[in-house]
């Protein structure tokens, strides 16, 4: 066979390939954008008043954070006696727990054993209870973190008494 033969069946066999892929690739292609559901800022402080007044009613002074999907905070109200601490701590549990998607409680015992631990060196992770991720309908809607009761236990009940404040009014 003639090598300009042989190239020439080569370049139409290439293009042939090429061309196969193409409807492959245009069947998958997804819009270059999405929409996301968001808490109002009414319902991140309806969420946020309800942790400070669960925890009130312990005799707890606490700060309590609301952040967005992102990370970022929305709300944050601190009591008049919580230590100038937990204000950083409570966003940072919310940012932890919205990070990883999961409460602080679950976080910090899956990353207590030292093969595990990597995630806790990094900065803004907070493994101690009181940060819990808001979910409706199978998306991540934000988190809230609360900080100063005595120990992440209490810390988790005051920031679940808030979401459940709340429950009814997202959607599921």
């Amino acid at each position: 066979m003639p090598r300009a033969v042989s190239r020439s069946l080569r370049r139409m066999a290439f293009a042939v390939a090429v061309t196969a892929f193409v409807p492959i690739n245009s069947a998958i292609a997804q819009d270059a954008t999405y929409a996301i559901k968001q808490l109002t800022p009414e319902a991140a402080l309806k969420l946020a008043r309800a942790a400070l007044d669960a925890c009130r009613k312990e005799g707890f002074q606490v700060a309590v954070a609301v952040t967005d999907r992102s990370g970022v905070a929305q709300v944050l109200l601190r009591d008049r006696f919580a230590g100038p601490h937990t204000v950083n701590v409570a966003v940072d549990k919310a940012w932890t727990a919205v990070s990883f998607r999961q409460d602080t409680l679950s976080f910090a015992k899956a990353t207590s054993d030292p093969a595990h631990s990597g995630p806790r060196n990094f900065a803004r992770v907070v493994a101690v209870g009181g940060g819990v991720p808001i979910e409706a309908a199978g998306n991540i809607l934000g988190a809230i973190g609360v900080s100063g009761a005595p120990g992440g236990e209490a810390d988790d009940r005051c920031a679940r008494a808030g979401i459940d404040a709340i429950r009814n009014d997202l959607d599921f």
